[in-house]
């Protein structure tokens, strides 16, 4: 779901709400405005625009656990399925737009929401109109102040569930760091002595200005603005809250409406896909390393459950190893003659100026990761994290950090065993929300089932299969038989992740932003506390049972 929240700064167009004489019980302004200082606190500090909430984690001294994920938002087929329903708040200045999308959020409990501001899509000023901002000349509340090609070009992306790149705005600097879009349009209408009370407020306390100028411009532009441009656009609106965000009523009908509408919007992949592609041949994109001898035996040795951790481990990297190797020789390569040492001429190949990353589906597919970064000097990685709903047996998506401008690259998507195919479809469709190209995305795993084989091909036919075997049957339990265990780690894809310590249960989250996701930047260590699963699947016979997946940040990522 993506709400698109228009918050106004310096009384942004696009959010509109009529003008109001005070109620009963309204606070004389004069009153009001006595308590605002008259002069900006010094020093003056820096504002930017912001569109990134926090992201649903449970945080102790030593481990960040994740507590909620997206659900699919594609059918079997891998197409996107309905676009992101999208409501548009608005108001006057300082009407309580913020407030009101915030608790709307809040009482909605749904994962993956973004809060756009339009804040963010002012367009950057030049010298002369710097000037004119800084003596409060600029008129920041007429539509020629936004970019509004970029917002809609966002918001059509947003529908899409493509990932985003949204700018920030700096206030201090004014630089950057038609058709209807919305299915939900709501107006935020708050009396006009409040709202410039809280303007004066925002202004003055936050922003660094002082009361003259702030009251020359709303005179100037703000409130010329609100009457030409957004209250008239009060009768386009399909809810109008009065009071803002103290309207409980009001909030609980467009949480009770949005909740209808993303019932309707639930997609099952899974169970389809148990059903889907039964008796089909293997696709042309399937390639399955040699079954020589020497990967017959290695198979025999971690198939078996007896075999000890060391061992187990010891061949699993051999057979990563030799699968890595298989899979590089479908990348792209260019004829190329260099000079021997001897003086003489050698024709050869080179992969030629382009770029390979990882990608893991964790946290078994970081078992991969090794071998990868031994046979591509260099590489950058990227992590997925899917997990099955407990409740709906769906994958959901609850983490991911991707390398910047990843678009242009190959991405090797590694994942240590593929069942069903519903998580690799899940991560092959992050990556192409992000723009990579559907024949760059190499699969690999060490062993897949048939069936997931034809759920992946089936869905992203330009999708090279990379594997060292194919099982013909799952289980009941989407298990693939005979197998080498479940692939997921710890709590597997079919059993949630166990908060620990258990007495400690995570606090009411706001949900994260749809793209993707607002993880905190920087070098924290990310632990992932995973229960052990009876089974003994590949990530448990890997890390062993007591060792949990850690994977550490890197500032080189994007969401």
């Amino acid at each position: 779901m993506a709400a698109a929240g228009a918050e106004e700064r310096r009384g942004a167009w696009g959010a509109a709400g009529p003008e109001r004489g005070p109620g009963p019980g309204a606070v004389p302004l004069g009153s009001l405005l006595s308590r605002l200082p008259l002069s900006a606190p010094p020093p003056r500090r820096r504002t930017a625009s912001q569109c990134k909430p926090e992201p649903p984690l449970l945080r102790t001294s030593k481990r960040t656990i994740y507590t909620a994920g997206r659900p699919p938002w594609y059918s079997e087929t891998g197409a996107p399925v309905d676009e992101a329903f999208v409501i548009g708040l608005c108001g006057g200045s300082a009407s309580g737009k913020t407030t009101v999308a915030t608790r709307i959020i809040e009482a909605l409990d749904v994962p993956w929401v973004v809060l756009l501001s339009m804040d963010s899509f002012y367009k950057v000023l030049d010298e002369g109109q710097q000037a004119l901002a800084a003596r409060s000349d600029y008129n920041f509340d007429h539509p020629d102040a936004f970019d509004f090609e970029l917002l809609v070009n966002v918001l059509r992306k947003l529908k899409k569930g493509k990932s985003v790149k949204v700018p920030v705005y700096d206030f201090t600097t004014h630089s950057r760091r038609r058709e209807w879009l919305l299915d939900m349009k709501v107006f935020v209408d708050t009396d006009s002595d409040i709202r410039l009370v809280r303007r004066l407020q925002r202004d003055i306390m936050e922003r660094g200005r002082d009361i003259v100028g702030v009251i020359k411009q709303y005179n100037k532009f703000v409130k010329p603005a609100f009457e030409q441009y957004i209250e008239p656009t009060v009768q386009v609106a399909d809810i109008v809250v009065p009071r803002g965000g103290e309207n409980f009523v009001a909030l609980d009908l467009i949480v009770q409406h949005v909740h209808s509408q993303l019932e309707k919007r639930e997609i099952t992949v899974r169970a389809t896909l148990a059903s889907a592609h039964q008796g089909q041949p293997l696709p042309k994109t399937l390639s399955v390393l040699e079954n020589t001898p020497q990967v017959r035996g290695m198979h025999t040795i971690i198939r078996n459950k007896d075999t000890t951790r060391d061992e187990f481990i010891f061949y699993s990297k051999r057979l990563m190893r030799l699968l890595i190797e298989h899979a590089l020789s479908f990348l792209p390569l260019k004829s190329v003659t260099v000079e021997t040492p001897q003086g003489t001429t050698y024709e050869g190949k080179r992969f030629h100026r382009q770029r390979i990353t990882g990608v893991s589906i964790l946290r078994a597919g970081e078992t991969m990761e090794q071998a990868l970064t031994a046979v591509c000097k260099d590489i950058r990685l990227g992590k997925i994290l899917i997990q099955t709903n407990h409740d709906t047996g769906e994958p959901e998506l609850h983490y991911l950090r991707l390398p910047k401008e990843i678009s242009e690259d190959y991405v090797i998507l590694m994942d240590s065993t593929v069942s069903t195919g519903a998580a690799a479809m899940m991560a092959v469709r992050v990556l192409l929300d992000h723009d990579v190209q559907e024949d760059r995305i190499f699969l690999l795993s060490l062993l897949m089932a048939e069936m997931g084989v034809h759920s992946v091909a089936y869905a992203f036919p330009r999708v090279r299969i990379i594997t060292t075997a194919v099982d013909k049957r799952i289980n009941e339990e989407f298990h693939i038989i005979p197998g080498i265990g479940e692939g997921g780690g710890g709590a597997g894809r079919g059993q949630p992740p166990a908060l620990q310590p258990p007495a400690l249960q995570p606090p009411a989250l706001q949900p994260p932003a749809l793209q993707p996701l607002a993880v905190p930047r920087g070098p924290a260590l990310l632990s992932l506390a995973l229960s052990p699963s009876p089974l003994g699947n590949f990530g448990d016979r890997y890390f062993g049972t007591d060792a949990p997946s850690a994977c550490c940040e890197s500032e080189a990522m994007d969401c």
